[in-house]
């Protein structure tokens, strides 16, 4: 028999616990060894050495560390040193960027742990709730936090707040009365309260039966560390190129050899040649100016409240398919707000979302004075005396100190200027009867300034019809027929319809002879006034977020742990959910394999009473079916789909620390907007990296076919490998690095996301390598053989003039790389550091050039006014000759 099926004394025979006096030390010190602290085990956190170490994990650093000690065993120390410090500017990059963002995460975690009031040796103490253990009788009250699993023994009008660990909103009211059958769901486990959720209203005195990871909370901490952590698309695509590089350096390393040999050249010198190759045909800033990229991207997002916690996966949101979103405090405020009032056969609707007391009130969409609705201002009133909650205001935020539903009613009322208060100086609360589960409703008894006196009841609408007599119509008191309960019944209907929680609203003016003693004296013979309609409201940007996701051909699923009607309505308004979409249940979801789940998945949208196991099945079907799957959460419950998601995004303010350390990506605002916003940068960060992957290669092929045209024809190396060495770490690397801050193109956020599978060179990114590299590599050739055949002696100069060739027509290429089309299709000025970057890599290279120091490092010598023509002239061909060809093709169809 499980502990929810157990009366009261047996759960605490079974547990071997005295009512009377609790635990004694003794026991505690036994119990404690044998079942620890009550605290979850945590995955042991990598020291900063490890942290650091990681960093060079990656396939293009490992690409590098060979390239390095071929250098140096080839005795080309200064490539060797200058490879090495890339590699470790690199690996300090990442290390400080996950770092920073662990901080920024600790930044938003609650160091104090919560405490508890336990019976202890016959008194009751406050004590840690990690010192808890399993037979601990604790007493807890509105506003604790549950620190354990535990079977309730005593209540009094107890609700608790479980939205943390099942998804929904509303407060749980709970009783000590057993429930049959093994399988219960969570939820629906209402003679127990678990570790994490908060009591809202009354309180409770509860038998622990599970302590840390042997808590609800606990199986959950168990899947998440179980989750599979999913490579971002960005990792795999820079291991497949760093893949393809190695190959083609080792073919090239390969090829030189043999062509020299075949030549009758000396096999050391093509051995050494080959390198030299090996080193042009890779990028050797690549992982550098990636890693700056993505810490840039960072940058920027922390300033639109985004925290990454993981670099590469920055750019995973970019090409994300689905967002899988819970409700509850994500796409929802969690705040119940009133938004319809009924009285007397008139409705109102009510504007305004949250705690925030600022709203209106509308009749057949004409704004209304409550002061001129006497019907209207006694509803809300009534709702607000008759009420245990409080609206706070701190430091300009108004927060609910209380049950949600009543903080509500309360909003509702601020809303017409009638506040708590100032009602409490005109009206004095002389008796009250506490809301309770088994009468489902609450009374006072009011008298005010005249000394007249009255009863307020509010509960459930169909208990306070039965036991009213009359109804306030027209504002006039009417005897109750049948005619206006029917009336009142289909209000009721409508708004349920609509997913509206309704509380019902009743009074009786008493005599002044006429004494209320009990609850049972004060609820009967009522006059119905009306009802008040709430719902946990959606978060007011929040459709128009959903509208630009699904233009960006992301498709919104909303996952809830709340009731189907409720989902489909907030869904509804969002227009989250299309006209064919489907809605699918928990219930239903226990029936499906993951396979099975597959074959309809694309065609749900809402999934409502699911589980954590439920979510994690959701988030699998999606990533079979070829998708990339974000997943939003703040719950607890959330954590384990966070973490197998391909990026998990937690929230900030309202998530808890277990959502937290499963995310990738932490919204600080708890916005759903700012996803839309991340995506856009997501988005933008990899056009970018693919903007100076396409600089860098062209620019390498460039420097590879100078090298291997110029063996084929038989003359000599147009560049040395130290000139080549600094094109790709200096020269390319300053550009490059400015394209990672490019502005995102007009039709971004227009474009369908990227096929999971989309290559880095997908969409015609490989042809414009090839073309713009074969040209540039060509015009270098041709700069190089011109001043080498007018002087063949002086070879040193024929080599300068190639290397100023080969960095000019890269340098003026970069601007033909900020487009998927033309070079004339984007405004140069509009990256200013890009301008920057180049005028500096101009800078840099006439440094090398004319600086006498440098000049025998770098084998140069400084170069006529007259061949400045030559080279400007050579470099610009590569670019506008093949931009010029498509301006043409252009302008001809315009034509036709």
């Amino acid at each position: 028999m499980k502990w929810h099926e157990m009366r009261s004394d047996e759960v605490m025979n079974s547990i071997n616990t005295d009512a009377e006096n609790g635990l004694t030390s003794k026991e505690v010190q036994k119990r404690t060894q044998k079942f620890g602290f009550n605290e979850l085990k945590e995955a042991e956190r990598p020291s900063a050495i490890i942290i650091f170490l990681s960093q060079f994990k990656d396939f293009m650093v490992l690409v590098l560390l060979v390239a390095t000690l071929i250098s140096g065993l080839l005795g080309e120390y200064i490539d060797a040193i200058a490879i090495i410090a890339i590699v470790v500017v690199n690996g300090i990059l990442g290390f400080f960027q996950e770092r920073r963002a662990e901080r920024s995460l600790e930044a938003l975690k609650e160091l104090s742990a919560p405490q508890v009031m336990v019976l202890r040796n016959g008194e009751w103490v406050k004590i840690l709730s990690k010192e808890l253990v399993p037979g601990d009788l604790v007493k807890f009250t509105s506003g604790d936090r549950i620190g354990a699993d535990m079977r309730l023994i005593n209540t009094k009008s107890l609700e608790i707040e479980e939205s943390a660990l099942t998804g929904e909103s509303l407060p749980v009211q709970k009783s000590t009365q057993p429930i049959a059958g093994a399988d219960v769901g969570l939820g629906d486990l209402t003679n127990m309260v678990f570790m994490g959720t908060l009591v809202t209203r009354g309180s409770g005195i509860g038998v622990v039966i599970g302590t840390g990871m042997n808590t609800a909370m606990g199986q959950i901490a168990d899947l998440l560390q179980n989750a599979e952590t999913m490579e971002t698309p960005l990792q795999r695509r820079l291991e497949q190129l760093g893949k393809i590089l190695i190959v083609v350096a080792l073919l090239l390393t390969v090829l030189v050899v043999v062509i020299g040999v075949i030549q009758g050249h000396d096999l050391y010198n093509m051995f050494l040649a080959g390198v030299s190759l090996a080193v042009a045909a890779i990028p050797e800033g690549l992982p550098a100016i990636v890693t700056v990229a993505l810490s840039l991207g960072v940058q920027r997002m922390i300033k639109q409240k985004s925290i990454v916690r993981k670099l590469p996966a920055v750019e995973t949101l970019g090409c994300a398919s689905v967002i899988c979103s819970d409700k509850t405090g994500t796409m929802t405020q969690n705040k119940m707000t009133v938004t319809n009032v009924w009285s007397g056969g008139k409705d109102w609707t009510v504007t305004g979302t949250g705690y925030h007391p600022h709203g209106e009130f509308f009749q057949n969409d004409q704004k209304v004075e409550v002061k001129h609705s006497k019907t209207l201002q006694q509803i809300l009133t009534f709702g607000t005396l008759c009420n245990s909650a409080e609206i706070v205001e701190k430091e300009g935020h108004f927060q609910l100190d209380g049950d949600p539903t009543e903080g509500a009613l309360l909003v509702s009322a601020m809303k017409a200027g009638l506040v708590k208060h100032s009602l409490l100086k005109n009206f004095k609360v002389i008796e009250e009867f506490p809301f309770d589960s088994a009468r489902k409703m609450m009374s006072v008894v009011v008298e005010d300034k005249s000394g007249n006196r009255f009863v307020v009841t509010k509960g459930a609408p169909d208990v306070l019809l039965g036991i009213s007599t009359n109804i306030l119509w027209n504002e006039r008191q009417e005897n109750l027929t049948s005619d206006y309960a029917s009336k009142v019944k289909d209000s009721i209907e409508n708004l349920a319809s609509q997913a509206l929680r309704t509380i019902a609203i009743a009074f009786k003016p008493l005599n002044s002879t006429e004494k209320i003693h009990t609850s049972l004296e004060a609820e009967r013979d009522l006059v119905f006034i009306g009802l008040q309609g709430m719902i946990d409201p959606p978060r007011p940007e929040v459709k128009q977020a959903v509208k630009e996701c699904r233009d960006a051909g992301i498709k919104t699923v909303m996952i809830t742990g709340d009731h189907v009607i409720t989902a489909k309505a907030i869904a509804t308004q969002l227009n989250l959910l299309p006209a064919n979409g489907k809605v699918m249940e928990g219930k239903e979801l226990n029936s499906l394999s993951v396979e099975e789940l597959e074959a309809i998945v694309d065609d749900v949208y809402v999934f409502a009473r699911v589980s954590p196991e439920h979510k994690l099945k959701i988030v699998k079907a999606l990533q079979n079916k070829g998708h990339i799957v974000a997943m939003t959460g703040d719950g607890v419950n959330d954590a384990p789909a966070i973490k197998a998601a391909d990026i998990g995004i937690s929230m900030g303010i309202t998530g808890t620390d277990v959502a937290k350390e499963a995310s990738a990506l932490i919204l600080v605002d708890d916005n759903f907007a700012t996803i839309k916003s991340a995506i856009k940068e997501g988005r933008n960060i990899y056009e970018n990296i693919r903007k100076f992957i396409r600089y860098l290669l062209a620019s390498n092929v460039g420097e590879i076919l100078v090298m291997l045209f110029a063996m084929i024809l038989a003359l000599p190396l147009p560049l040395v490998p130290i000139q080549i060495l600094w094109v790709n770490l200096v020269t390319d690397g300053l550009p490059a690095m400015a394209l990672g801050l490019d502005q995102p193109e007009g039709d971004l956020m227009k474009r369908k996301p990227r096929h999971p599978k989309e290559g880095v060179f997908a969409r015609g990114l490989g042809w414009k390598v090839i073309s713009r590299g074969f040209l540039i590599g060509l015009a270098t050739l041709a700069a190089f053989m011109i001043v080498y055949y007018r002087n063949p002696d002086d070879l040193a100069y024929a080599q300068t003039i190639a290397f100023a060739t080969l960095v000019m027509a890269q340098l003026i290429h970069v601007f033909d790389c900020r487009s998927e089309k033309s070079i004339f299709d984007r405004n140069p000025f509009e990256n200013i550091y890009l301008i920057g970057a180049v005028i500096s890599s101009i800078l840099l290279m006439l440094i090398v050039i004319y600086c006498p120091p440098l000049q025998p490092i770098f084998h140069t010598i400084p170069i006529l006014m007259r061949d400045w023509l030559l080279i400007l002239g050579m470099s610009a061909i590569p670019t506008f000759l093949l931009a010029g060809s498509l301006l043409t093709r252009k302008t001809s169809k315009t034509m036709i």
